[in-house]
């Protein structure tokens, strides 16, 4: 997944999240993001906290505004992809979603050469055939917990 889709799931959990949780934080100092310098376009996107813009914390009003800036300049076919990668974050579980937070964190703090090692292996198996991607999957699956241990390993020390 490039860090720009990456982006703009992360811009649209947090505004799910800011739509469900009904306490907000205190506006800190400096100048917010007046609803009226959005862009009509980006009004549009982001209606849903119009009503409560000014009350959003100055970080949230500029994530957002950047966030709908970034997601009105993406190819159609950009947005419809991460629209359904979000709704298949939204299918998950609290636990589900707690891991993939946890792992995401993990995945953060890791060194850039090692998450760029990692998102290459993401990318060759992202590129091979969808039938050889399940046989892998039905694979890793069978193995023991050592034996996925020791894959990991392996696959850490590949260049």
């Amino acid at each position: 997944m490039t860090s720009r889709l990456m982006w703009v799931l992360s811009l649209i959990l947090s505004a799910v999240l800011l739509a469900a949780t009904p306490a907000r934080a205190a506006q800190t100092g400096g100048a917010g993001v007046s609803w009226q310098e959005l862009s009509p376009e980006q009004q549009k996107l982001l209606a849903k906290f119009e009503s409560r813009w000014a009350d959003l914390p100055l970080a949230r009003q500029q994530s957002l505004a950047k966030g709908s800036q970034r997601w009105l300049s993406m190819p159609p076919e950009q947005r419809q992809q991460a629209k359904q990668r979000f709704q298949r974050w939204q299918s998950l579980d609290v636990q589900q979603r707690r891991e993939m937070r946890r792992m995401f964190n993990q995945f953060k703090k890791l060194p850039p050469e090692e998450q760029a090692r990692i998102r290459d292996n993401f990318r060759r198996f992202k590129d091979l055939p969808p039938e050889q991607r399940q046989q892998l999957r039905k694979q890793f699956q069978q193995l023991t917990p050592e034996q996925r241990q020791r894959l990991k390993e392996r696959l850490r020390k590949q260049p």
